[in-house]
């Protein structure tokens, strides 16, 4: 057995997910869980989730081996230090959040350090569902998980949890924690931004309602599921990664001035060429990950 106690702070769909994973994968004896709302909790050992309920993160995290903070990011300080009077000297703290250096300065501020057991981590696995009631255990197979070890990083902890991802079937990589939060503007954040901006944007149009939505196909579904996305969450992320979303969103705005006026000069074919190449790298990048 890897983890003889793992507590789960945050019973959402990550959380959920992991928990149904760990078991399945056989690698936890028992499973605590606890969560700010309490139908998550009762939805959790309903479906056998977890074993046990907490009355409070503090509760959760005692005489755990393993605590999970798996809550949206800017809730990070405050899951922490709810759980602080409770995490022992040996327990490794880890966490999913999207973005890493907002984590750490969390660790920062309710430890005063980023304690060498803390293991920031973030499985690149989800769905535009959430809640612990669509938690699935095969969700993260074949899947990445990033770790971004930090100055004070206890390796033996670090190896720990990358053994946990690996059982339930995950490919653990490590990264630079401000590398990691660039890449992830431009990869995940930056995308699901655009896709809330768009279904917004049609929403405010006249006749949306009527013949708009009613209308939309599989490209409008395909391109827009991630807008189903939890807001708070998301919400969440744009404000902990502002700075390098905001700059890749002002070049998204100067690209799309360029094909405003590419359209309204006529030049189609500019225009088609922007197309040819996009198209290209996609399906280059497609074809080097399948």
């Amino acid at each position: 057995m890897l983890i003889r106690r793992l507590a789960i702070i945050g019973l959402g769909l990550i959380g959920g997910s992991l928990a149904k994973a760990a078991r399945m994968a056989n690698v936890v004896e028992t499973i605590v869980g606890f969560d700010a709302d309490r139908m998550q909790i009762q939805r959790a050992l309903q479906d056998r989730v977890i074993d046990v309920s907490a009355d409070s993160a503090a509760d959760a995290a005692r005489g755990a081996d393993v605590v999970l903070i798996a809550v949206p990011v800017l809730a990070t300080a405050n899951a922490l230090h709810a759980a602080k009077p409770g995490i022992g000297v040996d327990s490794i703290i880890t966490d999913v959040g999207s973005t890493k250096q907002s984590v750490l300065a969390a660790a920062q501020e309710v430890f005063g350090t980023v304690l060498p057991k803390f293991v920031a981590a973030h499985p690149i696995a989800g769905t535009e569902k959430s809640g612990v009631a669509n938690a699935l255990p095969d969700l993260f197979r074949g899947h990445r998980v990033i770790l971004t070890p930090h100055a004070q990083q206890d390796v033996a902890a670090q190896t720990l949890i990358a053994k946990l991802w690996e059982a339930v079937g995950a490919r653990v990589v490590t990264m630079e924690p401000a590398r990691h939060d660039a890449i992830f503007a431009a990869t995940s954040h930056l995308p699901h931004l655009l896709a809330f901006a768009f279904v917004d944007m049609l929403s405010r149009l006249e006749g949306a309602d009527v013949d708009i939505f009613p209308n939309a196909g599989g490209g409008f579904r395909d391109f827009t599921r991630i807008a189903s996305s939890s807001p708070r969450m998301w919400h969440d992320i744009v404000r902990a990664n502002s700075t390098q979303i905001a700059a890749l969103l002002q070049r998204q705005i100067d690209e799309l001035q360029r094909l405003h006026q590419l359209i309204e000069r006529g030049e189609w074919q500019q225009l088609g060429e922007v197309f040819e190449h996009a198209r290209a790298v996609r399906e280059r990048h497609l074809a080097r990950i399948e």
